[in-house]
């Protein structure tokens, strides 16, 4: 559906207050002139208003707070499910609500991916973290109904040389995703580094997951693909927000899922897979990391 047309001494849509010409006319012309070309570009309810953004970073608190308490605890010997236990403590403790519980009806609080899980993994007493293991923790938080997502790798003990370059590196394409995204460019612009850095380095990207708009909803529009070339897919706007977040696979990127709970994602391969994620708000100068 097309947005509503807006008188330029109307009040702008975004709330801010202000006349429509003193606010996101230019914005709006500058987008209308973008579709005219043939691209695919945001509607009005994919750019965060200021109220919203604001609310957005509130409960990016709690889950940042979240993944540093899991940060400073974890360890050998660990069993995943208290890190699903540190997640609820921290939520509920500032007040807000896990929100992968229930998301769906995936059972838990967080997800614990470990080795060749590329993502989805259940926290559980019996999965017990040993040395060598890597682990991708997503964390994801509901605060007064707006949205915050991100993950972090964790290594344990002694990890293999190999291992470790795939964790590395895979932090590293998100770093050059985040260089490559700005106002005015594509979602393609940050997609194209990602996945170039992965295959340079010989490793292979996840297909069928990608990123998504998050703030207002856990999982909004656009969905975000980390193998698509600089130019393609939507228009970058202030006030849009999504995450990055690749999977990357040290061997193949065919996946399975778990066909007994239909949510743990495998590499086909066995081989381990590496996550980090970060929700990202696109800003009139360049971008702002919300939650990481």
């Amino acid at each position: 559906m097309a947005d509503k047309k807006i008188g330029r001494n109307d009040p702008c849509w975004c709330g801010s207050g202000k006349k429509y010409k003193q606010c996101h006319e230019i914005t709006d012309k500058k987008i209308f002139r973008y579709a005219l070309e043939g691209h695919t570009v945001p509607s009005r309810n994919l750019i965060k208003t200021p109220e919203q953004i604001a609310k957005i970073k509130e409960s990016a608190k709690i889950n940042v707070a979240c993944l540093d308490a899991i940060a400073e605890a974890i360890h050998e010997g660990m069993s995943t499910a208290e890190i699903n236990d540190i997640v609820n403590d921290v939520t509920y403790s500032m007040g807000g609500i896990p929100a992968p519980l229930n998301y769906e009806g995936f059972p838990y609080s967080v997800c614990t991916s470990v080795n060749d899980q590329v993502c989805h993994g259940f926290p559980s007493k019996d999965v017990i973290l040993k040395s060598g293991d890597i682990i991708n923790v997503d964390c994801s938080t509901i605060l007064d109904g707006y949205f915050s997502d991100s993950s972090r790798m964790f290594c344990i003990g002694d990890v293999d040389p190999a291992v470790q370059k795939l964790v590395d590196v895979t932090k590293e394409c998100v770093e050059l995703g985040l260089k490559a995204t700005k106002p005015w460019s594509f979602l393609g612009d940050m997609a194209e580094p990602v996945h170039k850095h992965a295959e340079e380095n010989g490793y292979s990207v996840v297909r069928e997951i990608g990123g998504h708009g998050v703030g207002c909803e856990f999982h909004e529009e656009p969905w975000v693909s980390y193998l698509t070339n600089a130019g393609e897919d939507m228009l970058l706007v202030p006030g849009m927000m999504f995450t990055i977040e690749p999977m990357v696979n040290m061997g193949s990127n065919a996946i399975y899922t778990d066909p007994e709970n239909d949510w743990e994602v495998y590499t086909a391969d066995g081989l381990p897979s590496a996550q980090w994620e970060l929700q990202v708000l696109v800003t009139e100068e360049g971008t702002e990391v919300i939650s990481w």
